[in-house]
């Protein structure tokens, strides 16, 4: 087992990976920017070191810094987290030849799955059902233009390193796609410094699910059922559920079965997420892997049981699975609320600055994963994430209910929030029955403003 973890992380989920620690008896290492300092995630650590100035590429993903705060520590492990440095195989290489162990996936797995072609290549070998097109990558927009017509419109340009968006557009002519290619090129490029794009089938209206999965080094995968992730803006998720309203019994089942044998082809080894697009005739399709712990891998954990982090870190330490497949059982319903200081009102535009008052919402069936408190100052510089509200019954009604009245109790001023905003989703008739789809928030807001 491992003695000390530094967290390369911040916010709520470095408290997140900080508590499994202290549960598991092992020292932590929190690290901070110069304007980090008052994070709440420190107080929580062992140990402290300032690894540089506010900007990320300063700071949170400035590898040789964070390399020297983990010797300089003598940490034996780094837990990344999810964001910054959890997908960057590059690292996981340094941390392996430094002696210091990546608790994630191998790099070879973050590299195969972080490129978006090669990882639907390995999946159809797999036998994973993809997406039309999304088969190779196209250079220019001549080749766009024969796999589009191939395909058949509407399709969707990504970025090959992609992932939050960046580099995505979607075309319904080639009108749009002789427009959309360069630009599309030019947002891959600044954003993953790779500006491969490829093209595949937009499925319109699609439910967006995910399976959590966790895999050992001796070969053992077992899932956690599935998380309906649909309620999107911009390809950002908001709210996320589980068990899914669309799925039943029989497809929960094929979900499993893909999403272990995926993680089985490639010979997986940590926590990981395998993502699906559901289509209104029940179809199912693989979209990606995410090599990590997600933002929302609180309702799985609530909805199972299970502490999610704490498996990563003992298997990442060399442990055996001492879970199986039969052991893992679904009960009540979950669903999560992320809560981003930004302005719904004002077209979501961030909203940093100092908490005069804060209290978070309490009581039975209620979770909080937050690092925020009365007199902290929100910095402009990072992810606008500042909460996780996570809500639990017997059924999903009840876990509504109480998620309505979780957010009735979150009180924070003057910092504008998601907060309104999630209390109006969860309310709408057709979100209250399930009723939705990746389309459904864009219809939401369109409404909102007539």
């Amino acid at each position: 087992m491992f003695s000390k973890i530094l967290v390369a992380n911040r916010g709520e989920i470095a408290i997140r990976i900080m508590r499994a620690c202290k549960e598991l008896g092992i020292k932590t290492v929190g690290v901070f920017s110069e304007k980090d300092k008052n994070s709440l995630h420190l107080e929580f650590a062992d140990e402290t070191i300032c690894i540089g100035k506010a900007p990320s590429q300063e700071s949170y993903l400035n590898v040789s810094n964070i390399i020297s705060a983990a010797e300089i520590t003598d940490s034996d492990a780094i837990h990344p987290g999810y964001g910054f440095l959890a997908e960057n195989p590059q690292f996981a290489e340094i941390c392996e030849s430094c002696g210091i162990k990546f608790i994630g996936p191998s790099s070879k797995n973050i590299r195969l799955m972080g490129d978006k072609i090669k990882a639907k290549e390995s999946m159809k070998k797999a036998g994973l059902p993809l997406i039309p097109g999304g088969q190779g990558a196209v250079k220019t927009k001549e080749e766009a233009l024969t796999a589009a017509n191939k395909v058949r419109y509407p399709i969707i340009l990504k970025a090959k390193a992609g992932g939050g968006g960046k580099g995505m557009r979607v075309c319904h002519s080639d009108v749009r796609l002789i427009n959309a290619f360069m630009t599309a090129q030019s947002e891959a490029k600044n954003a993953f410094g790779d500006s491969t794009i490829y093209l595949e089938k937009f499925m319109e209206n699609p439910r967006h699910i995910e399976v959590q999965i966790i895999a050992d080094s001796y070969g053992n995968v077992i899932h956690f059922g599935e998380r309906d992730c649909s309620i999107q803006r911009r390809h950002q998720k908001l709210i996320e559920e589980s068990p899914s309203p669309a799925v039943n019994n029989r497809l929960r089942k094929k979900l499993g079965e893909y999403a272990v044998r995926g993680a089985k082809y490639i010979n997986y080894d940590s926590a990981g997420t395998m993502e699906f697009l559901l289509d209104s005739k029940g179809n199912l399709y693989f979209m990606e892997m995410n090599t990590r712990i997600q933002v929302e891998h609180p309702v799985t954990e609530e909805i199972t049981n299970v502490d999610l982090v704490k498996l990563q870190i003992l298997i990442a330490a060399g442990e055996k699975l001492k879970l199986r497949q039969d052991d893992i059982k679904i009960t009540g319903a979950a669903i999560e609320c992320r809560i981003n200081a930004e302005d719904p009102d004002n077209n979501f535009m961030p909203s940093a600055g100092n908490i005069d008052f804060c209290y978070l919402p309490g009581g039975r069936n209620i979770r909080v994963d937050t690092h925020i408190y009365t007199g902290y100052r929100i910095p402009p510089f990072y992810d606008s994430l500042i909460a996780k509200v996570i809500a639990k019954g017997d059924n999903r009604r009840q876990a509504l209910k109480t998620m309505d009245r979780a957010l009735d109790e979150f009180l924070i001023e003057p910092i504008k929030t998601t907060v309104p905003f999630c209390k109006k989703v969860i309310n709408d008739p057709d979100f209250k029955i399930g009723k939705y789809d990746t389309s459904f928030l864009n219809k939401f807001l369109e409404s909102e403003r007539e």
